[in-house]
């Protein structure tokens, strides 16, 4: 039997794909790009988060209860050794705040798509549907195939939220089953993107020419991250770049924000892009603009 790690399912999602939508979140990804807002669906397995805001002072059930010593103190709170866990998950059961919780649940194509279909009826109103991200949702193909499959057998629209590093036999085979790409872009110089994805990208950009060759349905979605890959250079390898692609769906920007960044810590992890800020609106309207201009069809997306 199939199964894969999901890590979140959102319902009602509004930016994710057309239409009301109910997002599945798959654990594991082969990129750490430094303002990833979901740093729980990097590790391909499943992970233990704190919460210290709902951590106890002075309790220490989840040390006594970890039978690999994978919990130490820091201070007044516990501190998870991610090398020794083994995400039993008793302390967890034995947290009388909840203030610890297991990050990836284990799931079947079925049990998921019970969840998805709950709301049908908002995907039919709306032209809405499933869409499928992470992590990076190609990281786990089996699982994610026979989530397709169910999905159009049940009559649902699909997208697939990419960062397009994975084999491309891997999008001929599921291309039946997909009816929209959001395919990630973020910097064209692979050594940059080495610098703060920590991949290269030339296996993305090759996927990503082959790839509007069978299919004119993707969405090329661009993460403006201020002093990172906002700058003219940049954006003028982009836009050259997608220009000479040919026919896709659009252009979306997506400006940074710090969402995640609460994440890192509950995760025992350093969140390294501190010092910056949300680009304005005037800063992402002008980037908008520079794509126009070079006749793209581009968007702002939330």
């Amino acid at each position: 039997m199939t199964k894969g790690y999901v890590f979140d399912i959102k319902r009602y999602a509004l930016h994710d794909g057309p239409g009301i939508r109910t997002t599945v979140f798959l654990k594991g990804c082969p990129l750490r790009c430094l303002w990833c807002h979901n740093p729980e669906g990097q590790n391909p397995g499943q992970e233990i988060m704190l919460r210290p805001g709902r951590c106890l002072e002075g309790c220490s059930r989840c040390l006594e209860v970890c039978p690999l010593t994978a919990i130490s103190k820091i201070g007044s709170w516990p501190k998870i050794d991610s090398s020794k866990c083994d995400c039993c998950g008793l302390c967890t059961q034995v947290c009388p705040s909840e203030a610890l919780e297991i990050i990836g649940r284990e799931m079947t194509p079925e049990e998921v798509m019970v969840e998805v279909m709950k709301d049908f009826a908002f995907y039919q109103q709306s032209g809405g549907g499933v869409t499928f991200s992470g992590g990076e949702p190609l990281q786990q193909p089996k699982f994610l195939e026979k989530l397709l499959r169910l999905a159009k057998k049940n009559h649902l629209h699909t997208v697939v939220d990419t960062s397009g590093y994975a084999q491309f036999d891997l999008f001929v085979r599921l291309l039946p089953f997909v009816d929209l790409f959001l395919y990630d872009l973020k910097l064209i110089d692979p050594e940059r993107h080495l610098k703060y994805t920590g991949k290269r990208n030339e296996l993305i950009l090759e996927n990503l020419q082959k790839l509007v060759k069978l299919t004119d349905k993707i969405i090329i979605r661009i993460p403006i991250i201020p002093s990172v890959n906002d700058d003219k250079e940049n954006l003028n390898l982009m836009i050259k770049f997608i220009s000479s692609l040919g026919q896709v769906g659009g252009v979306e920007l997506l400006p940074y924000h710090t969402l995640g960044k609460d994440k890192y810590g509950r995760l025992g992890r350093n969140y390294q892009l501190l010092d910056i800020k949300k680009p304005s609106s005037e800063e992402m309207n002008r980037i908008a603009a520079y794509f126009k201009e070079n006749n793209l069809s581009v968007l702002i997306g939330g």
